[in-house]
């Protein structure tokens, strides 16, 4: 049960650590929460600093929801347990703790929890995502979607 916590807290605060400000700060960029929409994700990194800035970011923010999952199901966590790490990685980029509890939308950390649960419910989400936003042209529409 202690293990279990712990589990679903480092699910958390590594879903806290924001990908956009830490891709940002390394590449000299601005910090993406004060400029252009001002959200840390990577459609808005893109603005700032080019398809690189927002393919780290992307990276970055999938990692983040992908790990902690895939190290549950590793660890051979039970359905409550995984399903709380999932969750917890999830509402560490909406409400990170070192960040003021302003995060991010989370679609490319819940794409990394997706793909993390099972590969194929993660290819499909992403294929329906690459789709939208092929044809919409609209990132956070096709996130909607």
């Amino acid at each position: 049960m202690t293990f279990d916590l712990f589990l679903i807290a480092a699910a958390y605060l590594l879903g806290s650590v924001s990908s956009a400000i830490l891709v940002c700060r390394i590449m000299g960029l601005p910090d993406p929460r004060t400029q252009g929409s001002r959200n840390p994700g990577a459609t808005n990194v893109a603005r700032l600093g080019g398809k690189k800035a927002a393919a780290l970011t992307l990276a970055g923010d999938m990692l983040k929801g992908l790990v902690p999952v895939l190290i549950a199901h590793a660890l051979q966590a039970d359905a409550v347990v995984l399903a709380g790490t999932a969750l917890a990685a999830f509402l560490g980029h909406l409400y990170p703790v070192f960040f003021g509890f302003q995060g991010g939308k989370g679609v490319a950390t819940a794409l990394g929890v997706q793909f993390g649960l099972h590969w194929m419910i993660g290819g499909a989400v992403a294929l329906v995502w690459l789709f939208m936003a092929k044809v919409l042209r609209i990132s956070s529409l096709a996130a909607l979607v």
